[in-house]
């Protein structure tokens, strides 16, 4: 009888990007607790914003708050105007509004990184989506809450100053969205939006995907997807500890957001979500008991697996199922927007 464990199959331009991600994350990792930021950024190729569309997108990076270099990149597409239906002047097409957090274990990457500058311009083409993603303090050199705090600052900023996004954008239309610590961003910056008491931004949904979250315990999951790519206990409880106020446990709210110290949804306009998981990444117990608790708090909430994706699989174009996920996206926000 085989003991040979299910692998997940890698297309060879894939595998070759993560082992060189997975070395250079591990390799800027010290022990003490600081990150290599020199290394990493050595390698950690950039993208500057272009006016001039690309492919149908425009970029340009607009400041929120200089003194926390809290900026983000502003993703336009090229939308052509509808005849209206007596076949008179045409009129532009309104837009959905997505602010995107990047992942990267709230310790690397950033909002200009060639991976995630990529991965906003294939959404906001494909979705045809104004997307604002957002360049947020990392840890170590920033712990927890400023993650958060930055999150909602950049909600607050575009509340009190819509003019920066173009005049088609419909900010009754607004959702969040994002990867990994990304999607743990999107959760508490979700709480907190609906607290904020916004004049003119509406938060009415939320894309988790494959979101970074955990606990104490070590989950079957965990202990089972030994090896996987990107994720490992050791790299999650180093960022964990990096990035939670010293003297923290992983059973913080931050990390285990429907565990012991959950923030109470019920009386919370809470938005509707989507999940997304993959089936071989080690955190995906933690991202359907975090749907199951969605769901049990009365909130409208979707799940979406992919049996056999990897952590991070949506990043990479190779992957037919990347394509796939990102027609899932845009057919929950136009579901989502027609029923507000």
């Amino acid at each position: 009888m085989s003991t040979n464990k299910p692998k997940p199959v890698l297309p060879w331009k894939v595998r070759a990007t993560i082992s060189l991600l997975t070395v250079l994350t591990d390799s800027s990792c010290r022990a003490n607790g600081t990150v290599n930021r020199r290394l990493f950024n050595f390698f950690d190729l950039k993208s500057s914003p272009n006016a001039t569309p690309i492919n149908g997108v425009s970029t340009k990076d607009v400041t929120v708050n200089s003194e926390n270099n809290l900026w983000f990149r502003l993703f336009t597409p090229t939308v052509a105007g509808e005849v209206t239906e007596d076949g008179g002047s045409t009129k532009t097409t309104s837009l959905p509004v997505v602010i995107f957090f990047h992942g990267g274990g709230f310790t690397f990457l950033s909002s200009s990184s060639n991976l995630y500058d990529a991965v906003c311009r294939r959404l906001c083409r494909e979705i045809s989506a104004v997307i604002v993603s957002v360049n947020y303090r990392l840890a170590p050199e920033h712990r927890y809450p400023s993650q958060y705090e930055d999150g909602e600052a950049v909600l607050r900023f575009l509340d009190e100053n819509v003019t920066v996004l173009p005049e088609n954008t419909d900010v009754s239309k607004c959702f969040l969205a994002g990867d990994s610590a990304g999607g743990n961003l999107v959760h508490h910056v979700a709480v907190r939006a609906c607290k904020a008491g916004l004049q003119n931004i509406c938060v009415i949904g939320s894309i988790l995907i494959q979101p970074f979250f955990g606990g104490e315990e070590r989950t079957e999951a965990e202990i089972r997807l030994v090896g996987m790519p990107f994720v490992s206990v050791a790299r999650t409880d180093w960022m964990w500890k990096v990035f939670l106020p010293e003297g923290s446990d992983r059973d913080h709210g931050a990390v285990n957001v429907c565990g012991p110290n959950a923030e109470d949804l019920s009386g919370l306009d809470y938005p509707d979500t989507l999940v997304f998981v993959g089936g071989f990444d080690p955190l995906i117990d933690w991202q359907k008991r975090y749907y199951d608790w969605l769901k049990k708090c009365g909130k409208k909430a979707e799940l979406i697996e992919y049996p056999n994706m990897v952590h991070g699989f949506h990043v990479f174009p190779d992957f037919p199922e990347s394509t796939q996920l990102i027609m899932q996206v845009k057919d929950f926000i136009n579901k989502v927007s027609n029923s507000k």
